[in-house]
């Protein structure tokens, strides 16, 4: 039996980004459910190299006849992400965030694939925004804001764009060289144009993709419909947005825990801010039907993206499942079982 090795190039390749959408709005079904299981994500901290280690494990069960799964066949996953931050590698000419994705047969626990982690990271981050803006934008959505150009930004496009008619893009970044970065990339595919804060907050719908712990974005600038994705948030003390604009908008997180430790509620939640009254519900509730998604045209509404371990095993199992059909990566004898 042979494992796959997918480098970054190989996850990117084999991800097209609305099979990858469809499988991560899938894999919160399955967890609104209870067809999936997912410990907390730990972590390893070493102050000494300034930085940490986290493990995501999940696993997955998904029903072809559930009505948001755009699925021919039952198919079930398992796997785990290792990744790290460690700001210093910037001056070491390595990525501040790398990653390890080991995707797993859930019947045999045989290694079917090891692959980038980093890549899948942004992939499924950028799909369960678009799974969110789904079910939170207005219909006719055609102008995106996004806020940070750095590299999550692009699958934050890339995603969206397969949701909803986006037409237009206004991108703000402190860096002149990171927005005409992604000015380029997009050039031909969208009207994209650098921007202040202020006017990609007036978009139908915005991304927030920075590492802040001071909001950048302040109450009257967003729009009376905006759509919000807050995906910066990843560790306590970050938070992108005005109090304010979490108080007056729709409130949707992706997990209880990880939201009010890490999300972007995490420093207004911790203060008393913000309450459990104020969260409207997760987003496997809207998924299923148990909650409503957007009700009013004027409405504001925001997801509180943290990231959890079932979206990467939904995106892996559909990078795996093309490489393995399109014969793409490495395949190797890894546990030696050639022979026997």
């Amino acid at each position: 039996m042979q494992t796959r090795l997918l480098d970054s190039d190989a996850v990117r390749a084999n991800a097209p980004m609305a099979a990858v959408t469809d499988a991560v709005e899938a894999a919160f079904g399955a967890y609104e459910r209870g067809d999936a299981q997912m410990p907390a994500k730990s972590y390893i901290d070493l102050p000494q190299y300034n930085g940490d280690f986290r493990s995501m494990p999940a696993y997955l069960s998904v029903d072809s006849a559930a009505p948001e799964v755009a699925a021919v066949d039952d198919w079930d996953a398992a796997g785990i992400k290792w990744i790290n931050v460690h700001p210093d590698n910037r001056e070491r000419g390595l990525p501040t965030v790398l990653g390890t994705m080991i995707y797993s047969d859930p019947a045999t626990a045989f290694p079917l694939a090891i692959m980038d982690g980093r890549e899948l990271t942004q992939l499924r981050t950028g799909a369960a925004a678009a799974v969110a803006t789904d079910h939170l934008a207005v219909d006719d959505a055609t102008s995106l804001g996004i806020v940070g150009a750095g590299v999550q930004s692009y699958t934050q496009l890339d995603a969206i764009s397969t949701v909803r008619p986006i037409e237009e893009v206004i991108v703000a970044d402190k860096s002149p060289e990171r927005v005409a970065d992604f000015i380029d990339h997009f050039e031909g595919e969208f009207d994209v144009r650098g921007g202040e804060i202020s006017e990609a907050a007036a978009c139908d719908v915005l991304s927030t993709v920075t590492p802040v712990e001071s909001p950048i974005v302040d109450r009257p600038a967003v729009g009376d419909h905006t759509h919000i994705n807050a995906i910066g948030a990843d560790a306590a003390g970050k938070h992108e947005l005005a109090d304010e604009i979490l108080l007056d908008a729709k409130l949707v997180i992706d997990d209880y825990e990880q939201t009010t430790h890490s999300g972007e509620i995490n420093v207004p939640y911790s203060a008393g801010t913000l309450t459990d009254d104020d969260i409207h519900g997760a987003l496997g509730e809207i998924v299923v039907g148990e909650k409503a998604g957007r009700e009013a045209a004027d409405e504001i509404t925001v997801f509180d993206s943290t990231g959890l371990a079932i979206q990467d095993v939904a995106a892996a199992h559909v990078v795996y499942t093309e490489a393995t059909e399109a014969d793409s990566g490495t395949t190797f004898d890894l546990l030696g079982l050639t022979d026997s």
